[in-house]
């Protein structure tokens, strides 16, 4: 069993193509070991890279979620109240309670149950783009159509719904490991508007009740106004974040393999795998963290109590001695155990909803321009680490 920092130091400052490509860095970091201790993005602490230790931590109920703020911290105190209200970061009894009421929610008969709404919206979103003949599928696309899905199940008025871009784009810097000062500061003004605005909403839904989740949160004695907020909060980054992710990246991918992408056009009902592939391949949430609550052993490396656990999904979800060929993306893979939800009891409850979006948003696109194809050379990712995440994918369809 051992306790100290590995012998080997993969530098990832060193590593200029790492927000192109993080993948060799990652297999570089699993080579020296799968649970690897250290300095290596920024913070120190064990960082996982092996598929059965991640899949081993993440259903561990000794590794506890924290929130990304220190409890001590003085700073951004709104930020990290909000934080410490939200699912995601909840542990034992609280997390159960709050999962359950959520989970109730987030079924997959609801998602299915807004399967025409999903597929009406995509549909006018490609009138509009057809009739221009390019579109960047990030901003014209992916995003309009996971705000408008997310403010039909919150109950938030569509014309409304704009705000949303700035909003979690700012409040994803504030979890990521690149964060900065300004990131945070930034993201404690979005966290004031975005509690603003769900309070003023809440109190109209206490007055005049709707067939919405907003109403329905309200209702529950179970959860505090400081949880509904948190959760309303939480759900509009995770359902904008993830979606918006999975399928720009689902094109991407396609569009870089063009067997793949011919293989989903000669069979459709490929389409589901594709997904699940696409999931694992360029996993949208790349990174979750977890706090040891007592001395762990985890393939023989003692990880001490209230040491830092990074799991990097993106790397587990291409670990070679878990998925053949990992590199490869192959819309037909069967089995995909991917751990792009998470997995265990925090594993995401908005799955079933963000694979329904992503299924007919890719099949509607490459049915209605089969001739799609890239409209610039250099497209970039957003240089976070815990996110898979394009800045614009430029197209022309064709």
């Amino acid at each position: 069993m051992t306790t100290g920092s590995h012998a080997a130091k993969p530098s990832l400052l060193a590593d200029s193509d790492f927000w192109r490509d993080p993948y060799p860095f990652y297999d570089k970091l699993r080579s020296v070991h799968p649970v690897y201790k250290g300095t290596v993005l920024k913070y120190p602490g064990w960082y996982v890279t092996g598929y059965a230790e991640a899949a081993a931590i993440l259903k561990d109920a000794r590794f506890k979620n924290r929130i990304p703020l220190p409890e001590t911290a003085t700073k951004y105190e709104n930020l990290k109240n909000v934080q410490q209200d939200m699912l995601l970061f909840k542990n034992q009894s609280d997390h159960k309670r709050m999962r359950t009421l959520v989970g109730k929610e987030l079924t997959p008969k609801m998602a299915d149950s807004f399967r025409p709404y999903i597929k009406e919206a995509v549909h006018e979103l490609l009138d509009q783009i057809q009739r221009r003949g390019t579109a960047d599928i990030v901003s014209e696309y992916a995003f309009p159509l996971a705000s408008l899905i997310i403010a039909k199940i919150l109950g938030v008025p569509e014309e409304e719904r704009y705000r949303f871009r700035e909003w979690t784009a700012r409040l994803i810097q504030t979890i990521d490991l690149t964060r900065s000062r300004k990131a945070l500061a930034k993201g404690g003004d979005a966290v004031f508007q975005l509690t603003a605005y769900f309070k003023s909403l809440i109190q109209k839904r206490k007055t005049r009740p709707q067939e919405d989740m907003i109403t329905r949160f309200t209702m529950h004695e179970q959860l505090t106004e400081e949880e509904v907020l948190a959760t309303c909060i939480l759900l509009v980054i995770a359902g904008h974040e993830t979606t918006v992710n999975l399928i720009s990246n689902g094109l991407f991918s396609l569009i870089n393999h063009p067997e793949e992408l011919g293989a989903l056009k000669e069979e459709p009902l490929l389409i589901e795998s594709a997904v699940e592939e696409f999931l694992r391949y360029e996993s949208p949430t790349q990174l979750t963290a977890r706090t040891a609550s007592e001395d762990c052993e985890i393939n023989g490396d003692i990880i001490k109590k209230g040491e830092q656990v990074y799991i990097l999904l993106g790397a587990a979800n291409r670990d070679p001695n878990k998925f053949k060929h990992p590199h490869l993306l192959d819309i037909a893979r069967k089995p995909n155990q991917h751990l792009a939800f998470g997995y265990g009891a925090h594993v995401c409850p908005g799955s079933s909803l963000a694979r329904l979006e992503a299924q007919i948003a890719i099949s509607a696109l490459l049915e209605r321009a089969p001739g799609l194809r890239l409209a610039a050379s250099n497209v970039q990712y957003r240089k976070l680490i815990g996110f898979r995440s394009l800045i614009e994918l430029p197209v022309a369809l064709g």
